[in-house]
């Protein structure tokens, strides 16, 4: 750890950091879900499932992969696609049901 003079100030900093992160993470899952609707809408359209088990494993096998060799706990990774993917499929369902 740096020798801090200041560590309210390097709080302060880390935390300003750290807000700026969420904030950036929650437009980037915002333009995600927008790209989501859109498969919804398709697929509701098409008469597809809403839910695509073979894409699914796909993906969190390729986020357990990035997640790892970017430093992060693949099972964190994977849980929080997880939540992701209920929640698109979630969206998709009621799509479907329209």
């Amino acid at each position: 750890m740096n020798d801090v003079t200041d560590p309210h100030a390097e709080l302060a900093r880390l935390r300003g950091s750290i807000d700026n992160i969420d904030a950036a993470l929650v437009h980037l899952l915002a333009e995600r879900f927008k790209c989501t609707q859109q498969v919804g809408h398709l697929k509701a359209e098409s008469g597809m499932p809403p839910a695509d088990p073979e894409r699914e494993a796909r993906q969190i096998a390729r986020l357990r992969t990035l997640a790892h060799d970017a430093g992060l706990d693949p099972h964190f990774a994977e849980k929080f696609l997880n939540f992701i993917i209920a929640e698109v499929i979630r969206h998709h369902e009621a799509l479907a049901g329209n």
